[in-house]
């Protein structure tokens, strides 16, 4: 049971490495676990500031994690035009927005009973 744990942390960390690696801008971390009813563990929300920046987030994380732990996500939805990217890890799913896309759909709003966390990163 613990080595799963570390395992999710370790994907985690991997993931949020490769969003900064890139500059990826607000990046929050929203743990869904002591709610009922949740697809996931963990949702990281992260956003760039066009299509091309959105998908470089997404090449980065994909890179990172796949070189580090030799992991990929399950599903990948959205790269074609590249306004919100759904990254599914099963239990870690990664949402790259652009800016007004995610003031749109505000994800964190509307899972407002998640801890939620602000990850300090290279850009804010």
């Amino acid at each position: 049971m613990q080595e799963s744990k570390t395992s999710k942390d370790e994907l985690i960390a991997l993931i949020i490495q490769g969003i900064d690696e890139v500059k990826g801008h607000n990046i929050n971390l929203l743990d869904l676990r002591e709610i009922e009813n949740t697809v996931c563990d963990y949702f990281i929300v992260c956003n760039g500031t066009s299509n091309t920046h959105v998908n470089a987030i997404v090449g980065s994380i994909q890179k990172t994690v796949s070189k580090a732990i030799q992991d990929k996500p399950w599903h990948v939805e959205g790269e074609d035009n590249a306004e919100w990217v759904l990254m599914d890890y099963v239990n870690v799913v990664v949402h790259v927005f652009q800016k007004q896309v995610r003031e749109f759909y505000d994800i964190e709003g509307l899972w407002g009973d998640a801890k939620f966390t602000t990850i300090e990163s290279s850009v804010n």
